[in-house]
């Protein structure tokens, strides 16, 4: 193993805060993990850690190094990523992350194509609908819909997705169907939520006469799953907010009917995030460029199919 995989080692597990992690991180044993920290230690003559059973902190030698070594691993990859540019053979792991309905419907379909066109490249997906941390997770990059909480990290817009309150007929048939985000309260429509354990109380909000406004919506359905909220609308339990792309097939179909069109739930954006030391890989760069071209249009082209459908009040 090299001195720059002990670099490498070093710095995932003190942002990590966890040889097991850091090790799953790499792909790598706990025991090769431990070694190569070791041997790092054993190199500069310094304890980088303290160990105990339970915690692992870093020293002050630990902390000063890690500053040193980010720096050295910003210029090997920033060097790397010249070389690959002037071969023009982009190589390497891509490490990608993605909400469920949009990874499934819009970013893993194109994936096959992209790595046929860059045949040394491999794809890591990692699809959820939790938000995700680029650098903890080291991740090249992440879709997401919705406005992004660090402010560190770059965007690339992709689009802004039109969203749709829709219910099933047969759940109309037995509720009624509310014009409007005020019936939604009113009549304590069951809303089915997208919701994450420690979440706040959920709020929807809606273009009204003045303006868009959070309409404080209740409900007995709530899952971390996008996918799960269709599927309970679509048996009749509730009134869900989803992006068009996501049900635009049920839309068409009539499986679901779209409610509440006095009050239309804002777009939602949907970008890319990437740190700015990320973007200078060209495997990245050529990735964030072909997704947003195809899921852009990918979006578009759903809204588009169901336009009529929407317009029908």
């Amino acid at each position: 193993m090299s001195y720059l995989d002990n670099i490498r080692t070093f710095v995932r597990v003190y942002e990590l805060g966890s040889m097991s992690a850091a090790g799953r991180d790499l792909r790598i044993s706990p025991a090769v993990t431990s070694a190569r920290i070791s041997q790092l230690e054993d190199y500069l003559g310094v304890r980088l850690f303290q160990r105990t059973t339970r915690n692992l902190t870093a020293t002050e030698q630990g902390q000063a190094f890690y500053t040193g070594a980010v720096s050295v691993l910003d210029a090997v990859d920033q060097a790397e990523a010249q070389v690959m540019h002037l071969t023009d053979t982009p190589r390497g792991t891509l490490f990608v992350a993605a909400p469920l309905g949009a990874g499934r419907r819009l970013v893993a379909p194109e994936v096959p194509t992209f790595l046929k066109e860059y045949p040394e490249i491999n794809m890591r997906l990692r699809m959820s609908d939790r938000s995700v941390d680029l650098t903890t997770e080291g991740l090249d990059l992440a879709f997401f819909l919705g406005q992004p909480e660090d402010s560190n990290l770059r965007i690339r817009k992709i689009a802004d997705c039109q969203r749709v309150l829709c219910a099933a007929p047969e759940y109309l048939a037995r509720r009624g169907k509310p014009e409007s985000g005020e019936d939604l309260v009113k009549d304590k429509h069951n809303c089915l939520n997208l919701r994450f354990p420690g979440a706040s109380e959920f709020q929807w909000m809606l273009q009204t006469e003045e303006g868009p406004q959070r309409f404080a919506i209740s409900g007995r359905y709530e899952c971390d799953d996008g996918d799960v909220l269709t599927d309970w609308a679509l048996s009749g339990e509730g009134v869900a907010l989803k992006p068009v792309f996501e049900v635009a097939e049920h839309l068409q179909s009539g499986a679901l009917v779209p409610v509440a069109q006095k009050t239309p739930p804002v777009p939602v954006q949907m970008a890319c995030l990437y740190t700015h030391r990320r973007h200078q890989d060209p495997k990245t760069r050529l990735f964030m460029e072909y997704m947003t071209q195809r899921v852009g249009t990918s979006v578009r082209a759903a809204e588009a199919s169901v336009a009529e459908v929407l317009s029908q009040e």
